[in-house]
């Protein structure tokens, strides 16, 4: 059988021709903003090199986890001792079943912008590929700051948890290199509420980082508005809080007190106690997030450590974790409302992992407009799960239908890897397609063509600059 159109060629998801100009000329040549990741400060302030091809694509990449265990992947390939090159066969012989699954695209990506290996990977091509990427990772500009640089990366923003020391991305600042590396406030911690022993474990250690003894509710807040301004006194502009039902439920200053305490004193508290205090706790960190001018990134709706054996064996973040299905919409609605009663709604950026909330959400931003920044409330690029073709077109499909796709602040990559920056490139491809469609239907004039090209040049690069303030 003979493709009539060849694989991952120049013009791969440009089908059609203005889409393709529009690329070509005002998207594939953006720097990249990449304004929430979870790349390792310490591998850029050391600048990492990488021993194997296997350490670079298959440590901590529980999207390929998943795929390699679906096919029968025996977990010593994945996650066990196996060696890096039995770990990469067993990727490589994966690979061929994943096609139409975004990491056949991604992985081909990676190979052909990292490595410039045009060849399919498979079982017989693995060993080849293996040994060329190892080659080439062992020469100049393969490091993780070459990859960056090679990337055309401006600025990335990790993801960091309020005891963090930052020394690692303070290495970074002093060093001269060119990409600026910014930390990104995630306090998930301070609102683990239902777990009463390793929260608090956790509050211990945030008061040794605040240098406060944290023996109530008072002092959790005072903890944590001490690590808040030292992030930013690190460069610090974005704070991201990832929680899996939103939290919404009337919490009174002494309730607020009397929760933590019960809680700091072992006990476990009943379910609506818990979204009461979480409620308290994390409209508190807002209000910190706009007393400093930051963002605030909302990631919810995520089902996490779903598999408990899996779990107790492997821990967090190891491909475990699935779509939730909760109602929100009174939950985020109410939460905004109460800070924008009060004016202290920051900047904020929603990013719903269920693609049933993707209409809801987008006209739910237009609820909390001000006019006092273009595109102020921000609907979340599709994310994780949704982070392939479909899903991104169904999320800027209903931010199109909804607000004002103009305004976007565009795609990031949510990754631990150096060589996933081809997602934006993969992103900015199907925008234009979607956008060179609507052209060609008619649906969009050509005499806007000088709005459209900016439009595009925006999206991919220009709102980010702007709505972060880079």
């Amino acid at each position: 059988m003979n493709s009539k159109i060849p694989f991952m060629n120049p013009d791969f998801m440009l089908q059609n021709d203005t889409a393709k100009r529009l690329y070509r000329e005002h998207a594939a040549n953006m720097p990249i903003i990449d304004y929430h990741c979870h790349l390792s400060p310490k591998m850029i302030a050391e600048d990492h090199r990488f021993s194997t091809i296997t350490e670079l694509w298959l440590g901590g990449d529980h999207y390929k986890w998943r795929a390699m265990r679906t096919n029968g992947v025996d977990e010593r390939y994945i996650t066990g001792d196996a060696s890096d090159w039995e770990k990469f066969e067993k990727w490589a012989e994966t690979v061929s079943y994943v096609m139409r699954n975004p990491l056949y695209h991604w992985s081909h990506m990676e190979l052909r912008t990292a490595f410039g290996i045009t060849d399919t990977l498979n079982a017989q091509s693995a060993r080849r590929i293996y040994d060329i990427c190892n080659e080439k990772l062992a020469g100049p500009g393969m490091t993780a700051r070459g990859l960056m640089e090679h990337y055309n990366v401006e600025v990335v923003c990790t993801t960091d948890d309020p005891v963090d020391t930052l020394e690692y991305h303070k290495a970074i600042g002093e060093s001269g290199f060119k990409v600026k590396v910014y930390p990104a406030w995630r306090p998930d911690k301070a609102m683990a509420v239902t777990d009463p022993e390793a929260y608090c474990a956790y509050i211990a250690t945030l008061g040794k980082a605040a240098d406060v003894d944290i023996t109530s509710y008072a002092d959790l807040m005072k903890a944590l508005r001490v690590r808040h301004d030292f992030f930013a006194s690190q460069g610090c502009r974005i704070a991201d809080h990832g929680v899996s039902q939103f939290p919404w439920a009337e919490c009174s200053e002494a309730e607020a007190s009397a929760l933590f305490d019960k809680v700091m004193s072992g006990q476990m508290l009943a379910s609506d106690e818990v979204i009461k205090l979480q409620t308290s706790i994390l409209l508190d960190l807002c209000r910190m997030n706009h007393e400093k001018d930051w963002v605030q990134q909302f990631h919810f709706g995520a089902m996490r450590n779903v598999n408990t054996r899996m779990f107790r064996k492997l821990g967090p973040d190891t491909g475990f974790d699935t779509i939730g299905s909760y109602n929100c919409t009174e939950a985020v609605a109410r939460f905004l409302d109460a800070l924008d009663r009060d004016n202290c709604l920051a900047k904020s950026i929603l990013y719903n992992l269920n693609p049933s909330d993707n209409v809801w959400l987008a006209a739910m931003i237009g609820n909390f407009q001000d006019g006092s920044v273009p595109g102020k409330i921000q609907m979340g690029s599709a994310w994780w799960f949704n982070d392939n073709r479909f899903g991104m077109e169904a999320q800027l499909n209903a931010l199109s239908m909804q607000s004002l796709l103009s305004r976007f602040v565009g795609m990031l990559t949510d990754s631990r890897s150096f060589v996933s920056y081809p997602r934006h490139d993969y992103f900015r491809r199907i925008v234009c397609t979607l956008i060179g469609r609507d052209i060609e239907e008619g649906k969009i004039p050509v005499s806007e063509l000088t709005r459209i090209e900016k439009m595009v040049e925006d999206i991919s690069y220009y709102n980010a600059k702007s709505y972060f303030k880079f």
